[in-house]
């Protein structure tokens, strides 16, 4: 009973933060009203589901990509929006709006997940210069790292004058989820699907490369699924719904404090509590200064820079 605890916590949270979701915001819902006015019910299929739906598969997808970058790099202070990441992907996102604006929505996909893989590059040749005594010195240089590449993504913004999608795509809010306008997002949901079914191999390559080849890991497959999983979900959310920063780091260290670091057991609890999360935070935002709303990647981001100060600077346990 113990054991499943969490997953059950975790399930009966997401449904009721679901149905809040559901019934909360601009245009009033009710379970009556619903079916029998054909405006509520449109409502509900075109906008309120799609929403909840999208901040589901965006909390649960950048969670678990933060605990297999925070695997990969042996650091327990990364995420994808620490590490330069998700500005390589807003930078591959801006060069192909300037140079090819026409593109389908996939091909900008693309072209921002190669940005992605590029940023994600940098970033480990710099932490490879990195005393190994010093874990603190890789979440302060990937931040100095993203700073860097979003400065330029700004000043080129500025040149090209499009720092109104910029400004979007750095603000994670789900105003302008519809259907037809999310279903991307169910990629991401599965390579979250899919780190769950490779969890073990990610347990034994966060031992580290020497452990890994010793317990018969094949440490580079593993590397590259890790990155390229962690780069397609950062493209993909961007792409859809802009940045949502803290996520992957605050949801893989307060699990990881109450569960331990088996990910088997604890991926589910990853994924449910990001999704959870952004849920609440998109809510919070709805209701706020209702009827206007504040973003959800503004709402956590609040929040997350405290936690993550907090988890930088404690003093760890004697």
């Amino acid at each position: 009973m113990l054991r499943t605890r969490p997953y059950l916590l975790t399930g009966l949270a997401l449904l009721i933060l679901s149905g809040v979701s559901i019934f909360i915001g601009v245009g009033q819902l009710s379970l009556g009203t619903v079916w029998h006015d054909p405006a509520a019910l449109q409502l509900l299929w075109i906008s309120r589901i799609p929403r909840t739906l999208a901040a589901l598969l965006v909390g649960s997808s950048i969670a678990v990509a933060g605990v297999i970058m925070q695997l990969l790099v042996r650091n327990r202070f990364v995420e994808p929006g620490t590490t330069g990441t998700s500005e390589a992907a807003m930078l591959g996102l801006l060069a192909v709006t300037i140079l090819a604006p026409g593109w389908p929505i996939m091909a900008k996909m693309i072209v921002a997940a190669c940005a992605s893989l590029i940023g994600i590059a940098g970033f480990f040749a710099l932490i490879r210069k990195l005393p190994p005594d010093q874990p603190l010195m890789i979440p302060l240089v990937g931040l100095i790292y993203g700073g860097i590449l979003g400065a330029a993504a700004t000043f080129i913004a500025f040149q090209a004058d499009l720092i109104q999608y910029l400004g979007v795509w750095m603000s994670g809010e789900f105003s302008g989820v519809l259907a037809g306008r999310y279903e991307l997002l169910w990629l991401a949901g599965g390579l979250a699907v899919l780190a769950y079914l490779a969890a073990d191999q990610f347990t034994v390559a966060g031992l580290g490369q020497k452990a890994s080849l010793s317990l018969g890991l094949r440490y580079g497959q593993v590397l590259t699924l890790g990155v390229v999983t962690v780069a397609l979900v950062s493209s993909l959310v961007i792409v859809t719904v802009g940045i949502l920063p803290f996520i992957g780091l605050v949801v893989p260290n307060i699990v990881s404090r109450l569960m331990g670091d088996n990910l088997r057991q604890t991926l589910p609890v990853v994924a449910g509590m990001g999704a959870g999360f952004v849920l609440l935070s998109d809510i919070i935002g709805r209701v706020a200064r209702y009827p206007y709303e504040i973003p959800a990647g503004t709402v956590f981001g609040v929040l997350g820079a405290v936690v993550f100060l907090w988890l930088l600077l404690r003093k760890p346990h004697a």
